[in-house]
């Protein structure tokens, strides 16, 4: 094979893994309960740490029992399946948040999160903004910008 056509294969293999890539949007859920994180897929495996309930996860790979996961702080763990829910939660990644009635910077403030504190994700995102829901109820609008889990 020549130069020019092993090219074109390798690019046509970049551009169609590129195109299933895309097709396929980054899925997030969140842990059920307080559950250990592993190095590998197994509960043989080491121990990594615990990660506290409500914390999102972004999926990597997906086995029968386990699920590869990042964590916000962008650390690569298992975890069991029956350990995650499908409900879709947000970290506030920055020092503090301003959770407005409206998304417009300019709305009155319903309340502030800061960082580390999980919220549910109330409507998908719309212009930079997300509508999210406190644990205790009140509802708002948070710069996408400002979490992590989307």
């Amino acid at each position: 094979m020549n130069a020019r056509r092993l090219r074109t294969l390798c690019l046509s293999i970049v551009l169609g893994v590129a195109a299933i890539t895309s097709a396929h949007g980054i899925e997030f859920r969140s842990v059920n309960e307080a559950s250990i994180l592993f190095d590998s897929p197994s509960d043989q495996g080491r121990r990594l740490f615990i990660v506290a309930p409500g914390t999102p996860v972004e999926v990597v790979v997906e086995l029968e029992q386990w699920v590869k996961v990042r964590d916000p702080e962008g650390a690569l763990t298992w975890i069991e399946r029956a350990r995650l829910s499908p409900k879709r939660t947000l970290i506030v990644t920055s020092p503090s948040a301003a959770v407005r009635q409206q998304p417009d910077s300019q709305a009155p403030v319903v309340f502030e999160a800061s960082r580390a504190v999980v919220l549910e994700l109330a409507t998908p995102p719309v212009a930079g903004w997300v509508q999210v829901r406190h644990q205790g109820g009140a509802t708002g609008y948070l710069r996408v910008t400002e979490v992590w889990g989307l």
